[in-house]
């Protein structure tokens, strides 16, 4: 996730422990292949465990995953 960005004009991230990236203001979430997701709500929630089936959107998946498992680490 190291190469994922927000892009926007007042973009504030916050990492909630052991869950997604709450990201506010972002007009799109660029993912670490250089894709473009726009964004169209004043907060989204990015995956941070790589196992959302809506990448890079969370779907809660992280409930249900070890950090061990999943390779990172939780905030």
């Amino acid at each position: 996730m190291s190469n994922d960005r927000a892009t926007g004009d007042d973009v504030r991230v916050q990492e909630c422990p052991g869950g997604p990236l709450l990201v506010r203001g972002a007009a799109a979430w660029v993912d670490r292949d250089g894709t473009e997701h726009p964004v169209t709500r004043p907060v989204v929630a990015v995956c941070r465990c790589d196992r959302s089936q809506r990448q890079p959107w969370c779907d809660g998946t992280h409930k249900f995953v070890t950090p061990e498992a999943s390779g990172r680490a939780t905030a």
